[in-house]
């Protein structure tokens, strides 16, 4: 089917994820010493992450259109 007004965006950017490495370092941790406390050797990577997460700035949420809007408009081009 060719629709002659539809238009598709291209996609945007990946997210960025502030505190992505100090999770990764932390889930590697836990897997090489299975310190799933962090009380041991691990507490220094916790400390790390819980740092990052207390000063990343928070997300926002951007709108989605929902369902209905994208039929409707849709809908018209059909017709």
């Amino acid at each position: 089917m060719y629709i002659e007004k539809l238009k598709v965006r291209p996609r945007q950017a990946a997210a960025i994820r502030p505190c992505a490495t100090q999770f990764a370092s932390m889930l590697a941790c836990w897997s090489a010493t299975e310190d799933l406390h962090s009380t041991g050797p691990c507490a220094e990577a916790a400390k790390a992450l819980i740092t990052c997460m207390r000063t990343a700035p928070a997300p926002t949420r951007r709108h989605k259109p929902t369902i209905n809007y994208h039929l409707a408009r849709l809908g018209k081009t059909l017709n």
